[in-house]
């Protein structure tokens, strides 16, 4: 089991930058890949960002050359940060965890946080 506690959301004006964390706790040894993912009021969560145990890093559209992931592992944390937002990246961000290699090729994670509220006005 892979407890996830995300912070750093807030509200922030267009351009401005955010860095959000995630605490990861428990069986975190076993964990293969981690991930950053989205998802604002009436739409589809979506991936943003991922990461691996060897440290070899993805991103979707919305977050290339915007975002940033990566781990501090003396501190178990994830974190990703973000410039240049704009109102549209306004979403509740979670962090998700996943063990199983196969899993983390398709996406699929088991363990996720319960979220942090990004807002970015006009």
């Amino acid at each position: 089991q892979v407890q996830l506690v995300e912070s750093g959301g807030g509200s922030v004006q267009a351009g401005g930058s955010l860095r959000l964390s995630c605490a990861a706790s428990g069986d975190t040894y076993s964990t293969y890949c981690m991930g950053w993912f989205r998802q604002a009021p009436g739409k589809e969560r979506e991936g943003l960002a991922h990461i691996i145990s060897d440290g070899t890093t993805s991103y979707a559209d919305p977050a290339k050359g915007r975002f940033t992931i990566s781990k501090d592992k003396a501190k178990n944390t994830l974190l990703l940060q973000m410039n240049s937002l704009k109102p549209e990246d306004t979403a509740m961000y979670y962090c998700a965890a996943e063990p199983l290699r196969t899993n983390c090729y398709t996406r699929r994670y088991n363990y996720w946080g319960q979220g942090t509220q990004v807002t970015v006005s006009s």
